[in-house]
Formats: C-alpha cells, structure tokens, sequence
C-alpha cells in the first residue's frame, strides 16, 4: 500500500497499519524510509517560518537557515531511533513481547501519521506568525501522534 494510505489509515485505525507491516517480512530499509519521507515533510513543513522570518527582519537569510534546519533534521535520527528504542524498553519493562523493530516502525509510522498536521502547523506559523493558532495546531499534532503512537506500540508489543 502507498505511504498516502497509511497516513489516512493510521487516523482511523493505527493498530490495523502497523499490524499490516509487522505481518510483513522485516524490512530495516522499509522501516528507515517511513522516517525519511517524514524528515522531507517536516523540512518541507519548516519552509513557511523561515521564509518568513528570513522575510521580516532579514538578520539570516534563508538558504543558510535551510540548511540549518536539515542538517538539525538529520541529526535527529539517531535521537528518534534511541526514543524507539526506550519506547520497547519501557514496553517490555510492563509486559511487552514485541522486537525493536516493530518499536521502530509503531514511532515511524506514527510521527509519518501526523505529518499533515505537522504541514498544516508550518502554514500557520508562515502565515499568521507565533500566536495562538499555531500554538493550537501543534498541541493537536502533538495529541494525535502520542494517541497514534500508543496504539501502535500497543499492537507492536503484543
């Protein structure tokens, strides 16, 4: 199935998707990809703010914070392949029997599932600028992943 429905089953039912993946072959690749097209779409996402902060006071223009902002993203990875990681630990402290790998694809397909949101967050923030409606947005990106994120760890480690 294509990442687009995915995304739009993971809103419906999370623990039908990843249960769709973990029955498949294990893929690291498979896996890495999901965090890699997440990556494009929050840089992507982050292009608004900074051509908007590179627009008002132009103290830095906007190729280097471009670049700043993927070479940040990069960097994350590691970071969210130990939260993976933790997140099997913390499950297996409390009875989980699943693997690192379906910790890893639950949290990738997870943060891949709030992506739109994460998009939609970037436009108000480029758009309106730091304010209450932003603010709203990533509260409600932030709630949708974390409830997603459970219930496909849930399914992952059982």
């Amino acid at each position: 199935m294509s990442v687009t429905t995915d995304i739009v089953g993971s809103w419906r039912h999370p623990r039908r998707v990843i249960r769709r993946h973990l029955d498949r072959q294990k893929s690291e690749p498979f896996a890495f990809s999901l965090l890699v097209v997440f990556l494009v779409l929050v840089f992507i996402a982050q292009w608004p703010r900074l051509s908007r902060d590179a627009a008002l006071p132009p103290e830095v223009p906007l190729l280097p914070a471009l670049l700043a902002t993927g070479l940040a993203l990069l960097a994350a990875i590691p970071v969210l392949y130990g939260v993976a990681a933790v997140s099997h630990l913390a499950a297996r402290a409390v009875g989980g029997t699943g693997d690192y790998h379906g910790a890893r694809l639950a949290l990738f397909l997870a943060l891949l599932s709030a992506s739109p949101l994460m998009l939609l967050q970037g436009l108000t923030v480029g758009f309106l600028g730091q304010g209450a409606q932003a603010l709203a947005v990533g509260v409600v990106a932030l709630i949708v992943f974390g409830a997603v994120w459970i219930s496909m760890l849930i399914e992952a480690e059982t």
